[in-house]
This record gives structure tokens, sequence and C-alpha cells, in this order.
């Protein structure tokens, strides 16, 4: 009981930060890129907090290792900064079913790449996964398909879910997964604090006419919800081992769908729930093993 608590806890905080996202940039409380920066600090600032309290408590090691560190660091920035960016256009459902299904086939694409074994089940899972995308955001007769600003919204946030995607599979085989999140976090701020001076968007780096709400909510996005959030996933993904583990995290898009609907009046169109039912079935489908058969006695 106490780890379907703990798990459900996790998805609820994924699951939220779509819907602080959308709350943050949707409403004009604070421009996208100032939202990223933000909750990159704070997130960066928990995590490390977290690495040093482990270090007094237990001993455990502050430095990760160098294995993936390029890539972990600018695959989270495009992540982080496509996702605030997507957000200004889509409903915090659609988002987080987008992002969800590019990460899952980023990450087929990577195990072809890799030359691993891909059985046919997976094949069928990430081809209804894709067909549930092409549903989501193709121009539709009924008023509910997705205007130019829309797609541009969608293509950002599929390239949000490469990046969370190719941050996945360099993190793969990673020996502390806790202190690797937390020094890509803190390695990636000075990086997008420099790539920002040299852009010339200085005022973002303040969060320059930001209301404090939502500096508050960039606060939350990357405090709590990012980084105690991956903290705890981390801690009980042992326990809850591969399978399960896929299950829980189809559930992340509903808690997005539901959180917009409930606190942010966000509709809930049958294009939605339809092209879900593909993109979560395909996933679920792809990502669970099958039980091994019973050797007869």
């Amino acid at each position: 009981m106490r780890l379907f608590a703990l798990t459900a806890l996790t998805m609820i905080a994924f699951g939220a930060n779509s819907v602080l996202n959308r709350m943050a940039v949707g409403q004009g409380l604070i421009d996208p890129v100032s939202f990223a920066l933000i909750r990159l600090a704070a997130g960066a600032l928990m995590l490390a907090l977290l690495i040093l309290a482990r270090r007094l408590r237990s001993g455990g090691a502050i430095l990760a290792g160098a294995r993936g560190r390029v890539t972990g660091v600018w695959s989270l920035l495009v992540y982080l900064f496509g996702f605030s960016l997507a957000y200004g256009a889509l409903d915090a459902g659609t988002g987080a079913l987008i992002l969800f299904a590019m990460v899952q086939i980023t990450m087929f694409a990577g195990a072809l790449i890799a030359r691993e074994p891909v059985p046919a089940r997976r094949w069928i899972g990430a081809g209804l996964a894709f067909a549930g995308l092409i549903g989501l955001m193709a121009p539709g007769g009924g008023g509910d398909g997705p205007g130019a600003e829309g797609l541009v919204a969608a293509a950002l946030m599929a390239a949000a879910g490469v990046g969370w995607g190719l941050y996945s599979l360099s993190a793969r085989g990673v020996a502390d997964p806790l202190a690797a999140t937390g020094w890509n976090f803190i390695l990636a701020l000075p990086v997008a604090v420099l790539a920002l001076v040299l852009a010339g968007a200085l005022p973002a780096l303040a969060g320059a006419g930001a209301d404090p709400a939502g500096i508050l909510l960039a606060v939350l996005s990357g405090a709590v919800t990012s980084a105690l959030g991956y903290a705890l996933w981390y801690a009980i993904l042992p326990a809850l081992g591969a399978t399960r583990a896929a299950v829980a995290q189809l559930t992340a898009p509903v808690v997005a769908a539901l959180g917009g609907v409930l606190l942010l009046g966000e509709p809930l169109t049958l294009r939605f729930v339809l092209a879900s039912a593909l993109v979560l079935g395909g996933v679920a489908l792809a990502s669970i093993a099958p039980r091994p058969r019973r050797q007869p006695a």
C-alpha cells in the first residue's frame, strides 16, 4: 500500500508539471523562457541540497560520473525550454500526451539504432502511439483541430519529448541516478544562462515583467514537482520493477489532462480521448513484457 501511495504521488508530481507550466505560461503570468530558467535553477538547488543531505546522512557520493553528461545537459535543456514554449498554446493534457508519446518513440528509435532486438509487439505499440499522435494533431472538420499556432507548439513539445527521450537513454545504466540528475541540472544552468546572454535575452534572466505568481509556479515546478518528484521516482523504481514502472508512467498524461480540466477549465474532447487511448494503449503494448510461459509439470 505504501509503494502504491508513493507511486501515485510521483505520477501526480509528473502530471502537475504540465498543469503548473500551462497555468503560468498559458495565462501570461510569466514568459516561457523565464519559467524554464527559474524551473531549472530551483530544480538544481533542490537536487544539490538532496545530494548534500544524503552525503551527510549516509555518506553517499556527491559527484556523478562523467558518462553521458554532455548529452544529459543538452537534452535536458531541449526538454525544459521546448516544454515551456509549447505551453503557450497547448492544453495541459495535450502537451503531456505529445511529450509522453515522443519520449517513448525516441527510446524505441534508440533501441533500433543500438540494434537491440525489437519484438513485433513493440513495433505494433510504437505504430499505435504514432497513429494516436497523428490523430491528435491532424486538421479536423469539427473545429477541434489545431491551428497554425497549435502545430508550432506541438512541434516544440515533440522536440521536448525527443530531448527527454535522449536524456533517458543517456541515463541508462547510471549507478547513481539522483547524483547524475542533480549534476545535469546544475551544469545545465550556466549553459542556459550563457546561451541567453549570447542571444541577447537578458530580461528573461531576471523574469522581467513576470507576475510573482508566475515565478512561484516556476519555483514549485522546479523544486517540488521536478526535483522532489525525480528523487522519489528513483527511490521507488527498484521496488516497482520495469513492468510496473512502465504502467505507472501511463497515468501521467491522464493526471495532466484531469488537472487541466479541473483547475484550468480546459475542454476534454472526443479527439483527445480517442488519441489518448491509442497512444497510451500503444505504449502499454510496447513497454509491458509478456508473462513467461509456465513449463508443464
